[in-house]
C-alpha cells in the first residue's frame, strides 16, 4: 500500500492538481422523524460552514437506483488536516445527536473542470 503523502507528491510531479479535501459520507442512524428533527440544526451549521470557507461542497444522496432518497449524504470539507476535518464533521448536529454516522476520508482532486457563469447585470449564476 502506498502512503498518502508519498502519492501525493507523485501526483503534483506528474503535473495533476492534487488539491486535497476531506469528505464525510453521513448516513442514517436513526428513524427519519428523528433525522427531520435536527434538520434546522444541521442546516445551520451547514451555512456556517460555508460561510467560514470550511465546506466545499454538501448535499443528499440518492440511492444506488438514483430515483430516492435514504437519508445519506455527502459533506466536502476544507480543513488543514484529518483531524480538523473529523472535528468540522463531529460538530454537526445530525452527527452529534447520533441521528446520523459518518465515515471520513481524505480525498484526492487531480483531475475535472467547474464552470461557474455570473450574470452581472442579472445577477444570474449558472454552476455546472
Amino acid at each position: 500500500m502506498v502512503a498518502w503523502a508519498d502519492y501525493k507528491a507523485e501526483a503534483k510531479s506528474r503535473g495533476a492538481l492534487a488539491f486535497e479535501v476531506y469528505v464525510a459520507h453521513s448516513t442514517p442512524a436513526k428513524s427519519p422523524e428523528e433525522i427531520k428533527a435536527v434538520l434546522p440544526d444541521h442546516l445551520d451549521y451547514i451555512a456556517g460552514l460555508e460561510r467560514s470557507g470550511k465546506l466545499a461542497f454538501a448535499g443528499p444522496m440518492s440511492d444506488e437506483t438514483g430515483e430516492h432518497m435514504q437519508g445519506m449524504g455527502m459533506l466536502v470539507l476544507r480543513a488543514d488536516s484529518l483531524e480538523d476535518a473529523q472535528a468540522l464533521a463531529e460538530g454537526d448536529p445530525m452527527h452529534k445527536s447520533g441521528a446520523r454516522s459518518f465515515v471520513l476520508r481524505r480525498w484526492m482532486i487531480n483531475e475535472g473542470s467547474i464552470s461557474l457563469q455570473v450574470g452581472l447585470s442579472t445577477g444570474d449564476v449558472t454552476f455546472r
